[in-house]
């Protein structure tokens, strides 16, 4: 069982900068593609980016690209999403996923840790 868990987020001004965080269980990061989505209140979850079990193939969502940077450390079995110049429209909980491959689709993610909350104020 792959177990995930997510940190680094919380409050920060539009314009601001966060790094996320998410620890895998055991050796995630060199078996699965690892993948982070959001969820907004009153939406469904969406893809924000994803990457290959080898650090290859960055993906990302259009509403994102250029703000986020998605990275995998397999020595410390860690994903990380960088995210600068936030905006409000941001703000939602943020969850890692563990898959066969870098999809946008969440059905493809057979592992998902709890989520971090990431606010941005205007």
């Amino acid at each position: 069982q792959v177990q995930l868990v997510e940190s680094g987020g919380g409050l920060v001004q539009a314009g601001g900068s966060l790094r996320l965080s998410c620890a895998a269980s055991r050796r995630t990061i060199s078996t699965y593609a690892m993948g982070w989505f959001r969820r907004a209140p009153g939406k469904e979850r969406e893809f924000v980016a994803a990457i290959n079990w080898n650090g290859g193939d960055p993906r990302y969502a259009d509403v994102v690209k250029g703000r986020f940077t998605i990275s995998a450390d397999a020595a410390q079995n860690r994903v990380y999403l960088q995210m600068n110049s936030l905006k409000p429209e941001d703000t939602a909980v943020y969850y890692c996923a563990a898959g066969p491959f870098p999809s946008v689709t969440t059905s493809y993610y057979a592992y998902w840790g709890q989520g971090t909350q990431v606010t941005v104020s205007s």
